[in-house]
């Protein structure tokens, strides 16, 4: 693989110039569509004021999940879709069918809401990293596949021969295989860019090899969940696509962080949830296992974890239930770390805790996050910083690292790495669902009344 392409800096059409004339038409007939639709909601139903609400609250859901709709891929994407439609047609109850011309008209102006939103936007609330570069294709690249990652998914797609096909010499773990022994001798035999097809944990553990060799690296998602793959922009449904990486591509640096000597790229927990990960059956059913382990862990008979840190402020932290210390800020959703990262090159650790002080707490707690409304709790905090030391009277801390469980000595010392590990990307890969997608219905209305003012949606 030794095709050359054009070195330099990646630049994307619309990113550095004002928006397009065309751009900012659309953001205008996007905000005078979801204008109109609330109009004529209002019109047809003023005599009926609760099914008036909820036809407005529709409405917002209608453009919230067809959204989602636009900007996600494979299962997400359908079921963004499912719920638009659910939403569409739930409005058509609403408003009633004996006023039928009215309806369409309803339906036809949150459906152009989306697509005017979609070009007026596009892409734009992703911020482009500014060291993306392009780069030729690797001389000698080398893929260590995990077979019994994500249920044997590497052997489901044939992903060695699907590497092989592309020049990448493959190496398949055999039990008991030392994945960073294999690396290291991977590299000391020639390698100019290293992947690792398999979970986040596996992940982490090459690209430390290969950040101590300042080596690109290339992630496969052959794992069960690859929340890294997910926030690097590529497509976890398509696995050997991720192998384009090898060949002519872009490159960018990105962030990680370490727990002590140990780098992790996506997060670390502790408290309630490190606890959950440590239980037998997690891996199989992580929500059901949560959920049955939840009123013990969280009831008002529980011993909390000892945890002490400082906080936001600088002050000692008052008791926690669960901490989520990860490589980049999350825009969290659920307790059991869903979510994703607007990006990966901010130089910072995100830190998320939760506090939980009654059960009718853990009920509400419980309910947010299975709603997607985490940081509504009340018990809930985040906020960012570049270092985080967390104590305890224990001598063991369970541990959840990028899904593995651990029990580590404290104290535990946590730090980012900002920008120390390269990373190779196909030119397909776009950005983040987080990055993708405004973060609720006030950004997306304030990203476009900037587009319409001639300035990027995202200040």
């Amino acid at each position: 693989m030794t095709t050359d392409v054009p070195q330099g800096p990646v630049t994307v059409p619309g990113r550095s110039a004002p928006p397009s004339v065309t751009r900012r038409l659309a953001a205008a007939a996007a905000l005078l569509a979801v204008a109109a639709a609330i109009v004529v909601a209002v019109a047809g139903l003023l005599s009926d004021p609760l099914r008036l609400v909820a036809t407005v609250v529709l409405i917002g859901v209608a453009v919230a999940v067809g959204w989602a709709a636009l900007v996600h891929r494979g299962v997400v994407r359908v079921v963004a879709t499912v719920l638009t439609l659910a939403a569409v047609a739930g409005i058509v109850l609403l408003f009633g069918l004996g006023a039928p011309l009215r309806t369409a008209v309803l339906a036809v102006l949150v459906l152009l809401a989306l697509a005017a939103t979609k070009v007026a936007v596009g892409n734009d609330l992703a911020e482009v990293p500014g060291d993306l570069h392009r780069v030729a294709a690797a001389r000698c690249g080398v893929l260590i596949i995990n077979p019994r990652s994500g249920d044997g998914k590497a052997a489901r797609c044939d992903l060695e021969r699907h590497a092989t096909t592309c020049g990448v010499r493959a190496i398949v773990m055999s039990p008991g295989s030392d994945v960073r022994d294999l690396a290291e001798r991977a590299l000391a035999d020639g390698a100019d860019v290293i992947g690792m097809a398999g979970g986040d944990g596996s992940q982490a553990l090459v690209a430390d090899v290969a950040r101590r060799h300042d080596v690109p690296f290339v992630v496969v998602p052959a794992g069960t969940r690859n929340h890294f793959a997910l926030d690097l922009g590529l497509d976890r449904d398509d696995v050997p696509a991720a192998l384009a990486a090898f060949g002519p591509a872009v490159e960018r640096r990105v962030d990680v962080a370490m727990l002590g000597d140990r780098l992790f790229v996506n997060n670390a927990s502790l408290g309630v949830y490190a606890s959950i990960v440590q239980s037998a059956g997690y891996r199989e059913a992580k929500v059901a296992t949560a959920a049955h382990l939840a009123p013990d862990l969280l009831g008002s008979g529980r011993q909390r974890v000892g945890m002490r840190f400082r906080g936001a402020d600088g002050e000692q932290a008052a008791p926690v239930d669960v901490m989520l210390v990860s490589n980049g800020a999350y825009r969290m959703q659920g307790l059991t770390g869903a979510g994703t990262r607007p990006r990966l090159d901010g130089g910072a650790l995100g830190v998320v805790t939760v506090s939980v002080d009654s059960a009718l707490d853990a009920t509400r707690m419980l309910a947010a996050g299975a709603s997607g409304m985490l940081h509504r709790f009340h018990g809930y905090r985040q906020w960012s910083t570049e270092e985080l030391v967390v104590d305890s009277d224990e001598e063991l801390l369970e541990v959840g690292v990028d899904g593995e469980a651990l029990r580590l000595p404290v104290p535990l010392r946590f730090r980012a790495l900002p920008r120390a590990l390269r990373v190779r990307l196909p030119t397909t890969a776009t950005a983040a669902p987080a990055a993708l997608g405004p973060a609720g219905p006030a950004e997306a209305v304030a990203g476009l009344f900037r587009v319409l003012a001639g300035h990027p949606p995202r200040r």
